[in-house]
């Protein structure tokens, strides 16, 4: 038996039992307390509803599991796995976050790429890679919604939503300031205010973030000590809430963020040929680094967002307008080291990319509040987006291209209720989406210009555009009146994508078709125990068409994309929350995705190095088949468990808090390879601190990744066996206060 199954084996028997013992103590303390757990509201679907009520697959993250997580200034991929079926990842840094949900996503780094799952903050959807990395802070819940979401969303959702709900205004005066200070130099800041203006009428809210970290990771090859490593990241947002009427509300919100400090540290020869996992190369303090000025990075962006909305008794009316914007750049050593080494190292590369993006968004939407069985809503939404991203190669020198995109829908839901325990949703959504490439200054000719130290190259123009229609048939059925089964059938759309990372190094442009994703899903939802308990299983199977990939890697470091014919996945998950007595909580979840790519034609060159042993069958031009590979990057199993036991004292409580996650096997990338694998992966986290619940304050010392891990996080293949990792383990104090 592999040490991965050995783990996995261990970490779902653990849950389990965590979950028995749970539900023994449970029914044990039944009869003598009288808590229970709070209700959870979420809007999956555009509108308040319980997350027991709604019939698709949702999980939620709030209070202390939040806080734990980003205690020490972790970024938003921090969220990767602390949801069954949900991961992320990046190949740069803090800047461009990759999502996956039940082994969906994508592995694209250029920073034009299109993602299956779609990133909404505040209803805005964020579409660029870059404007996916807006920070978290002052965020009242995140939702995660498994699945196609193609009716109400439909911006590239085929896999599904990541949700973000911030803290809105009220009209009570409250805030709070939260301080932390840790290992490594770290020290964060947030903070909100809000309250009335005028009263009834007119509330704001401040909220701001000040994060930073020192550099610790030594330069081996110039002699730097603590060159690189470190960040300081700013934002700020500014909120007004105004509410002239009782039928009518705007909210107005801008938002503003600064971001400095160190991209990936990508790390040459890490792995062994023919092994697998980290060899004796990786020193997680030191780099060995002759180019690329020590990896840094920087973002600046900000965003206006204004929400309207009408009541009109039995009808409401909402309209969301929003610009976004941000620039970023990034330099990297990607061979990861020096002539030197460590190891063999043939040749030295050296990127740069600079990113200009900017998007406008506008969604309205007309829904019922009916006390008859039938409710609906409609609307409509469109999306106007560009991004110049310029790219600077150590040889090539320096390519400029632009991606304008355009996206219009229209869409429509209704809800019936057949009886008093069983509704049945249908959902459509048509969705029309138009792409553009140019690459350089358009010349009168209608072509463009790309002159670097090799040779000029001309490239005209890409146009694409497609529209397809979504669907959805829902129907949910309460068993009792704590407990309910679900069914869901579902059809989404992918629109199509162009790739120009290849025009920096002389290539051409590649275009992949629209895929569509068909996805069947059950469930059970259900409170027990008089609420002391909350369950959520699902199960799932789903089929994707003409599937986009991206072709990364190979002797020239390409990035191209490209369809497979068909990938399926299937699997499940569980959501368990278990209140064992008042002062004791405990959550569990897994997720199991099983992915497999189904094209026999299908094939993609194998490591540039030579370095890697491929495992898939070569056909005769050397390519790597990849028919019946799992998807890339995507775990076959996700898993979580948090631990919260409080004792009363005096006008609080002491508690402890531990938060576990696990990644399971995971193929790196698209073709199948020894040394570009990982199983068995997990990090642990812990709060110790105090509650004073008069004085509203908490003191608490924290750890992440306290036994330090080190987990591999990615890979590069074409010039050496490049790998980059985790965050290593911190810890320090975390000081609240509520007012």
């Amino acid at each position: 038996m592999s040490s991965q199954q050995n783990a996995t084996r261990r970490f779902t028997r653990a849950t389990l039992g965590v979950a028995i013992a749970a539900t023994m103590a449970a029914t044990a303390v039944q009869a003598q307390d009288e808590f229970i757990l709070e209700e959870v509201i979420i809007t999956a679907q555009k509108r308040p509803q319980g997350l027991q009520e709604v019939p698709i697959s949702v999980a939620t993250l709030s209070g202390d599991r939040m806080d734990a997580i980003f205690s020490d200034g972790s970024d938003i991929m921090a969220l990767a796995a602390r949801v069954p079926g949900l991961y992320a990842e990046s190949s740069n840094g803090r800047a461009s976050p990759r999502f996956y949900i039940r082994g969906l996503g994508n592995v694209d780094f250029d920073l034009a790429a299109s993602q299956p799952v779609s990133v909404v903050m505040d209803d805005v959807v964020m579409e660029n890679v870059v404007l996916k990395s807006f920070p978290l802070f002052d965020v009242r819940q995140v939702e995660v919604v498994r699945g196609p979401q193609g009716t109400l969303f439909g911006r590239n959702t085929t896999a599904g939503v990541v949700k973000f709900d911030t803290r809105r205004p009220t009209f009570e005066s409250e805030g709070f300031i939260n301080l932390t200070a840790g290992t490594l130099g770290t020290r964060n800041l947030e903070g909100a205010y809000g309250g009335a203006l005028i009263e009834d009428k007119l509330a704001a809210r401040v909220s701001v973030l000040s994060q930073q970290r020192s550099d610790w990771v030594d330069n081996g090859f110039t002699g730097e000590k603590d060159a690189m490593g470190g960040f300081t990241e700013n934002a700020i947002r500014g909120q007004l809430l105004w509410t002239p009427s009782d039928d009518f509300s705007a909210l107005l919100s801008h938002q503003d963020r600064d971001l400095s400090g160190t991209s990936s540290m990508f790390r040459a020869n890490v792995f062994t040929t023919g092994q697998s996992g980290l060899n004796e190369n990786f020193d997680r303090d030191v780099v060995q680094y002759d180019d690329g000025d020590n990896n840094p990075q920087g973002v600046d962006g900000s965003g206006t967002s204004l929400k309207l909305e009408w009541d009109f008794g039995e009808t409401a009316f909402t309209m969301i307008s929003s610009y976004q914007r941000a620039n970023s750049f990034s330099k990297g050593d990607i061979d990861g080291g020096n002539p030197t080494g460590p190891g063999f190292i043939p040749f030295q590369a050296v990127t740069e990319d600079r990113a200009k993006v900017s998007q406008f968004t506008q969604e309205m939407r007309l829904a019922s509040d009916y006390d008859g069985p039938f409710n609906w809503q409609a609307g409509g939404f469109y999306y106007d987006a560009s991004l110049d991203v310029t790219t600077v190669d150590g040889f090539f020198g320096q390519t400029t291209v632009t991606h304008e995109n355009t996206t219009w829908a229209v869409f429509g839901q209704g809800t019936y209720d057949m009886s008093d325990d069983w509704d049945v949703s249908l959902g459509l959504r048509y969705t029309y989406d138009e792409k553009s490439l140019t690459v350089g200054e358009q010349n009168v000719d209608g072509f463009a210009l790309v002159i670097d130290v090799a040779s000029i190259q001309t490239y005209e123009p890409v146009e694409v555009d497609d529209g397809r229609m979504g669907w959805e048939i829902a129907t949910n059925y309460q068993l009792s009146d704590q407990s309910s089964v679900f069914g869901r059938i579902a059809n989404g759309f992918r629109a199509q994508s162009i790739q120009a990372r290849d025009v920096a190094f002389e290539g051409m442009p590649s275009v992949a078709d629209a895929e569509t994703i068909t996805s069947f899903e059950l469930g059970y939802k259900a409170d027990l125990m008089d609420r002391r308990m909350r369950v959520n299983l699902g199960t799932f199977y789903y089929q994707v068409n003409d599937i986009q990939l991206s072709a990364i890697g190979g002797a020239n470091n390409g990035n191209s994309l490209l369809n497979a014919k068909k990938g399926v996945g299937y699997g499940f998950e569980a959501d368990l929350e278990f209140a064992i007595t008042e002062n004791f909580i405990t959550t569990a979840g897994i997720g199991y995705a099983k992915t497999e790519l189904q094209d026999k034609t299908l094939a993609t060159a194998p490591c540039g190095s030579g370095q890697c042993t491929v495992l898939d069958p070569l056909n005769g031009d050397g390519n790597a088949m990849l028919d019946g590979n799992p998807f890339q990057a995507a775990p076959e199993l996700t898993a979580n468990l948090t631990l919260r036991y409080a004792i009363p004292v005096g006008n609080g409580e002491l508690y402890a808090f531990t938060d576990w996650a696990y990644q399971g096997d995971t193929n790196m990338a698209l073709y199948e390879s020894v040394e570009f694998q990982t199983d068995g992966q997990f990090e642990g986290g812990m709060r110790l601190g105090f509650i004073n619940d008069n004085s509203g304050y908490e003191v608490a010392l924290y750890g992440r990744n306290i036994t330090d891990e080190e987990n591999v996080k990615g890979f590069i293949d074409f010039n050496n066996n490049t790998g980059f990792v985790n965050e290593p383990r911190t810890y320090g104090v975390d000081f609240r206060m509520d007012f």
